[in-house]
């Protein structure tokens, strides 16, 4: 059997830079991406946007590298990496941990190292009119989650954003959620408030999907975005199975959407949701076959 290949970065090293006026990365083959691989002509374009560079209050002052500290807590700033190995660090420049991406310097990230976002992945079953669950033609139980489709580059994807400086994973999942999927509750101050309750619910029990490296365009030689991706699911459909989603901030359009294995989402979470679907899946058959020996009894 072939041996598990470590994953090579491939939306990393996509050409020309997400949101650059043609910004090229310097071609790297996937062979000659880890950088304990010699590649002698390797002299990538130096690229950091000009919304970064004009050093808004999110992003790091370029000024201040020699005093950053790296792999831990710098004050309120998170630069530990979520890899079970720390990023190494040459010439006060934190290295991807993935290997070369064909580009130095920030590019859209604000922070040198790892950039931290955190992506709530909302979910429940689809159901007939009568409240019975929807299976496929496998017998399979069909599963619906929130996806948003982003204004940046019109790609569908989970309702995440970045962890702000001195906030926490799970407040940032349940706040993203609010503000891209929540935005404009209609029916008045006691609709909303119903469903701020049914979110509160169901955020207190999550199931931790992934946390780690993303393979996301955004990504350069010295910043990259890592992620903790977590399933809040609505089992019975109670819960906020009955909101009404309306799209929010960042987001061109909100709803909920029958999750497959095939679908095509931003960065990575085309992976999280396939291992979301296997869980819950693997969950609802346990309990069918649970519940039938219950009845045979």
């Amino acid at each position: 059997s072939t041996p598990n290949m470590p994953l090579v970065h491939v939306k990393s090293r996509q050409s020309p830079y997400q949101g650059s006026k043609g910004q090229e990365r310097q071609h790297v083959d996937p062979v000659k991406v880890p950088w304990n691989v010699r590649f002698s002509d390797y002299s990538p374009p130096d690229y950091t946007d000009p919304s970064v560079a004009a050093e808004p209050v999110w992003a790091d002052k370029d000024g201040d590298r020699k005093s950053m500290k790296w792999n831990q807590l710098d004050g309120k700033v998170n630069r530990k990496s979520s890899l079970a190995y720390p990023y190494h660090v040459i010439n006060y420049m934190p290295m991807n941990p993935r290997g070369r991406t064909g580009l130095c310097g920030r590019g859209l990230l604000g922070k040198f190292g790892p950039n931290h976002a955190a992506d709530p992945i909302v979910s429940r079953w689809k159901r007939h009119p009568d409240g019975s669950v929807v299976v496929d033609d496998e017998r399979d139980p069909v599963l619906e989650i929130v996806l948003v489709r982003r204004k940046d580059n019109n790609e569908l994807a989970l309702p995440g954003g970045m962890v702000d400086a001195g906030d926490t994973v799970s407040r940032t999942l349940k706040k993203e959620f609010g503000e891209e999927a929540l935005a404009s509750i209609e029916g008045g101050a006691a609709k909303t408030e119903e469903v701020k309750q049914a979110v509160d619910r169901i955020f207190t029990k999550g199931d931790p999907i992934y946390s780690g490296y993303v393979d996301d365009p955004r990504n350069t030689d010295n910043a990259w975005m890592e992620t903790t991706a977590v399933n809040f699911h609505d089992e019975t459909g109670e819960g906020f199975g009955e909101i009404p989603l309306q799209a929010g901030d960042d987001a061109g359009a909100v709803a909920w959407v029958e999750a497959s294995d095939s679908m095509r989402l931003y960065a990575s979470h085309s992976d999280f949701v396939r291992e979301t679907i296997r869980r819950r899946q693997e969950d609802y058959v346990q309990r069918m076959a649970a519940a039938s020996q219950t009845g045979l009894r």
